[in-house]
């Protein structure tokens, strides 16, 4: 399904409310951008909520303790 946007002079937009429903994207959310060179890519960043018990299906534990590093240092 696609969506249309605005893009404000600022270059913010607004990601319809279905879709931040979907992926639980809340205010505060880290969002992943990506240039996939057909377009642009917007995807939720892997949080440690995700990481937290079943996090097997999002990485190998040794992807998970660089991943926690990574949000440790973003958070000081």
């Amino acid at each position: 399904m696609e969506y249309e946007v605005i893009v404000t002079r600022k270059g913010q937009t607004t990601i319809p409310a279905k879709l931040r429903r979907k992926y639980n994207i809340v205010e505060g959310s880290r969002l992943l951008v990506t240039d996939t060179g057909e377009g642009i890519l917007i995807k939720p960043a892997i949080s440690t909520v995700d990481l937290a018990g079943s996090g097997s299906k999002y990485a190998s534990p040794k992807e998970m303790k660089s991943l926690l590093d990574k949000l440790r240092d973003e958070d000081l």
